[in-house]
């Protein structure tokens, strides 16, 4: 993306809500055409970030740039973004049609112009057909393509998506993921969207920016997300990772588990201290004599395309993925190859993730950030959307 426009330029923003900072310093470049996700869990301050952009929050410090030019202070009707929200805001009393051209009557478009955008967006989120439905009887996925049509119809540079697919089941969730993305590609204008899922933000985009603290704490691809997290917050924020205490002794060779492994990392100081990552399904379980490090099953989980085994070493607790099936008990050997493990410097969240001692099903729903509790930074959203 660095060849691409920027389009929008956040420099060094800084929010503060009752003397708490939920924005520190955070500076941020959206290119034109690209589609960015926001991901972080719970008060992290994405939610914020859009509302910055979309003019219903005004930060504290700091710029926030609209193709070159500041926008501070330009209100939210002004701007050419438009946002969804979790909440899609329909009219109950419209039926599609009228929903979709809302926007088209407030800025007095001719009646053809009119008829002519709504069949396109119709079109678009598939709901051709349905133009006098009421939207009270349409399904949750149904009420969420009018949504779009709706913000879509406006022609707005920027597209703003809050968490819109929280409130759906998980295929419909898939399904509109899908329908997003491809729209956003047929369209080519930039959606940047919130989401606390991971698996979400992995899927759908381009970018993704992992927060936490108000503070950005990785930009990059989905691929250089999951494959090469900056610290452990990210490396455990992004799907299931073993992080261990481990010291470099050279260029391309790291000590852990009581044995030195051959990697693919370098420029660490030797002896230096580092937070090692690999990741589960890229740990093979073989035979004790073959095994460069020795561990005990301590627990097997079958999860229809592989089996979850959480092995103990030296009173760490690995996580590993693998369709062979091993047994509670079992002494088994663990091979791990260079390409397979990553480097980290250590950071404020060393120490804090990666050992699967205390894991189960169970505690990782009670950490579940979205487990029906509203957002704090959200807190405040009814109000201010009945205003936009």
């Amino acid at each position: 993306m660095e060849n691409r426009k920027h389009l929008i330029d956040l420099k060094n923003i800084v929010v503060e809500f009752d003397g708490e900072r939920i924005l520190d310093d955070l500076s941020l470049y959206i290119c034109d055409g690209e589609f960015v996700t926001l991901l972080g869990s719970s008060g992290c301050g994405k939610t914020t970030t859009l509302r910055i952009i979309a003019g219903f929050i005004e930060p504290d410090g700091g710029q926030v740039l609209f193709d070159g030019k500041d926008i501070s202070g330009v209100p939210p009707y002004k701007r050419e973004v438009n946002t969804i929200f979790q909440r899609y805001a329909l009219f109950p009393h419209y039926n599609v049609f009228e929903n979709i051209a809302y926007g088209l009557r407030v800025r007095k478009t001719p009646e053809p112009v009119i008829r002519e955008e709504v069949a396109k967006m119709l079109k678009l989120v598939g709901l051709e057909g349905f133009e006098k439905r009421s939207v009270t009887k349409l399904s949750g996925g149904q009420q969420q393509r009018v949504a779009i049509a709706r913000a879509l119809v406006l022609k707005p540079k920027v597209l703003l998506l809050d968490e819109p697919l929280a409130a759906l089941d998980l295929k419909l969730r898939k399904d509109m993921q899908n329908e997003l993305k491809n729209i956003q590609k047929q369209l080519g204008i930039t959606f940047i969207y919130v989401t606390h899922d991971q698996e979400e933000a992995l899927s759908m985009s381009d970018t993704v920016v992992v927060m936490n603290k108000g503070k950005i704490q990785q930009i990059g691809s989905p691929i250089d997300i999951y494959n090469e997290p900056k610290n452990a917050f990210v490396a455990d924020f992004i799907g299931e990772s073993n992080i261990i205490d481990g010291v470099m002794k050279a260029d391309y060779k790291v000590t852990f588990a009581r044995h030195t492994f051959e990697c693919l990392d370098k420029g660490f100081d030797e002896g230096e201290e580092v937070d090692v990552v690999v990741r589960p399904e890229d740990v093979d379980i073989v035979p004790v004599e073959k095994g460069m490090v020795t561990g005990v099953v301590t627990s097997v989980t079958f999860r229809g395309v592989h089996f979850e085994i959480i092995v103990e070493v030296d009173g760490f607790k690995w996580m590993i993925q693998t369709t062979d099936e091993h047994h509670e008990g079992d002494t088994v050997g663990i091979f791990v190859e260079p390409d397979a493990i990553h480097i980290m410097k250590k950071s404020e969240y060393s120490g804090l993730y990666g050992d699967y001692s205390s894991y189960s099903d169970e505690l990782d729903s009670l950490s579940d950030p979205f487990d029906g509790e509203e957002d704090p930074e959200e807190a405040d959203d009814d109000a201010e959307e009945s205003d936009d």
